[in-house]
């Protein structure tokens, strides 16, 4: 069992940044590969960014390359997104996820564990 906490979230202006962070405990965290997603009101629960046990690899939805920045410290059992230049297209609930191999952190239906999400609000 993995249990993750997201925070970070809150109200934000266009153009501003935020960053989240997950905290994992439970089972060692390393071996996990972690993805960050979103559910917008009324929408599906969708993809943000993905990062491999190592931090050697990472993936990006089209949306949000070359704005938001996923990255992890193991010594911490923490993964973070930092994401710059938001929009508000990108309010949302943001979960963080985990599952044990990494391709299942790139879909909604991989994740094997969920954090409760963090709600982030982006004013235009």
């Amino acid at each position: 069992q993995v249990e993750l906490v997201e925070s970070g979230g809150g109200l934000v202006q266009a153009g501003g940044s935020l960053r989240l962070s997950c905290a994992a405990s439970g089972r060692t965290f390393s071996n996990y590969p972690m993805g960050w997603f979103r559910q917008a009101p009324g929408k599906d629960r969708e993809f943000v960014a993905a990062i491999n046990w190592s931090g050697g690899r990472t993936d990006y939805a089209d949306s949000v390359k070359g704005r938001f920045t996923i990255s992890r410290e193991n010594a911490k059992n923490t993964v973070v997104l930092q994401m710059n230049s938001l929009k508000p297209e990108d309010t949302a609930v943001y979960y963080c996820g985990a599952s044990m191999i990494y391709e299942r952190v790139t879909y909604p239906k991989g994740v094997a564990y969920w954090g409760k999400g963090t709600l982030v609000t982006v004013s235009s």
